[in-house]
């Protein structure tokens, strides 16, 4: 059930690979951009702004590289706290997300 999202309503569906790799890829490559961006105002920015936002920007390429193996590894779209299916408006949101929103609020606490 790696792909198949908890249906919360009449837009939810389930996301094929296809999709979810797209949306990762979309994800992957505005971070990617935003770096470039970063790289070319370092030197009228203050450097600590720009380490901070680099850092944040690299976790999240990290984020989306893993959310790319699980959907290798068929786990894709299930919660890594409660094993429960990730509702799909979630996954459109932020489609490399580990957690539900419950678990999340858990994880970050």
């Amino acid at each position: 059930m790696p792909l198949d999202t908890a249906q919360t309503g009449p837009r939810s569906r389930r996301l094929t690979s296809h999709e979810t790799r797209q949306r990762l890829e979309h994800a992957r490559n505005s971070r990617l951009a935003q770096l470039r961006a970063l790289d070319e105002s370092a030197q009228s920015t203050d450097a600590h702004l720009v380490s901070a936002q680099t850092e944040a920007i690299q976790r999240v390429l990290t984020e989306i590289d893993e959310a790319f193996a699980r959907v290798e590894d068929d786990t894709y779209g299930i919660c890594q706290g409660c094993a429960k299916p990730i509702p799909a408006e979630r996954l459109e949101i932020l489609p490399y997300t580990r957690y539900c929103v419950a678990c999340q609020g858990r994880a970050t606490a």
